[in-house]
């Protein structure tokens, strides 16, 4: 049966997390390309590591873009983040870029020529949905945790938290009463921070961005807010730990409260692949109105003539066509409300 009171976790981590300064790298260079001409092909993927970034990819795009301006805009994507650190410093980073020309064999599956469409060298599904638990129409647990990290990384660049350090996490757990979320149940917030700083100074510094992310009254018991549990945390990012390019695919989702089918979500124009890096945000037609998860509104499937103002969680538009193509009959309610609760049992 499907629950209504539990507690949720999802987590968020910052832009100076390993695995988003690489995606930060990677986007960077794909709007290099983009921008010099529209048309361009990107699969590129970055590592990085103490000191070190890696390019990885195939190309199709202007020829006067060279591995210099491609290591000039990685080394500008770091320095925005705010890395000047011995282990890992934007200036000093060894740039090695291994990018060529894309294989001549996805060229010719995914460019459009005489009555052939244009094609798509990989393929993925992704299920999304929209709810009113936020503004942002994001679910609450994911969208306080990016929120908290939000203002920490504002109050670094702005100068007014100097001794905090690029890399952070924050992981929100709700708990939820009737289908609603009503309070945070626990917090926690790592955060790299400068050498000086104890464990308390930084509990001290994060606390007032956490009771100003949540909503008035939702603060969790002081017992349960947790700030660099594991205790000193001033090495970090890729000095601390090795990057990849799009390994925080549920971070870049919903927060755990949504399937989706990736390994990763690498940094791609179309059509390289079927769309560039997924973003979170509603994918439910603008023509109608949001589904709302909160109060618990009647699923329905996509119908065969394709209209899914209802849907909890939406077929894409690939799998809606199949339904149609074939006429497949529709899963049952009660299939449904089996599936998600157990997702819901595992997601707990």
């Amino acid at each position: 049966m499907h629950r209504e009171n539990y507690l949720f976790t999802s987590e968020s981590v910052s832009e100076g997390h390993p695995d988003k300064v690489c995606d930060r790298i990677s986007d960077a260079i794909v709007d290099l390309y983009l921008a010099a001409d529209p048309v361009s092909r990107v699969a590129l993927e970055t590592l990085t590591t103490t000191n070190r970034i890696v390019l990885a990819g195939e190309v199709r795009g202007p020829e006067d873009i060279t591995h210099e301006h491609l290591e000039e805009t990685a080394r500008r994507c770091v320095r925005e983040i705010g890395y000047e650190q011995e282990g890992f410093h934007w200036k000093n980073a060894e740039v090695s870029v291994y990018v060529h020309s894309q294989s001549s064999d996805i060229a010719q599956g995914v460019d459009a020529s005489g009555n052939k469409d244009e094609g798509a060298g990989d393929q993925g599904i992704m299920f999304g949905y929209a709810c009113r638990e936020t503004e942002a129409l994001m679910p609450a647990p994911l969208f306080y945790s990016h929120k908290i990290l939000h203002d920490m990384a504002a109050a670094r660049h702005s100068g007014r938290e100097p001794g905090l350090g690029p890399d952070s996490k924050s992981q929100v757990t709700l708990a939820y009463e009737h289908g609603r979320p009503v309070r945070a149940a626990s917090v926690v917030v790592s955060t790299q921070h400068a050498e000086e700083l104890e464990q308390d100074d930084v509990r001290k510094i994060v606390r007032p961005y956490v009771e100003a992310a949540l909503p008035e009254g939702w603060m969790c018991a002081d017992e349960d807010f947790y700030v660099n549990p594991t205790g000193k945390f001033v090495i970090g990012g890729p000095d601390g730990d090795a990057g990849l390019t799009g390994r925080k695919i549920i971070v870049d989702t919903y927060g755990g409260a949504a399937p989706h089918a990736a390994a990763h979500f690498p940094a791609r124009t179309r059509p390289r692949s079927t769309a560039r890096r997924p973003t979170p945000r509603a994918t439910w037609p603008r023509t109608s109105s949001p589904p709302d998860l909160a109060t618990g509104a009647p699923f329905s499937w996509p119908t065969r003539s394709g209209s899914p103002s209802h849907c909890r969680f939406m077929l894409t538009s690939t799998m809606a066509d199949r339904f149609r193509r074939n006429g497949w009959k529709a899963p049952s309610a009660r299939s449904w409300i089996s599936a998600r609760a157990a997702f819901a049992n595992i997601s707990a």
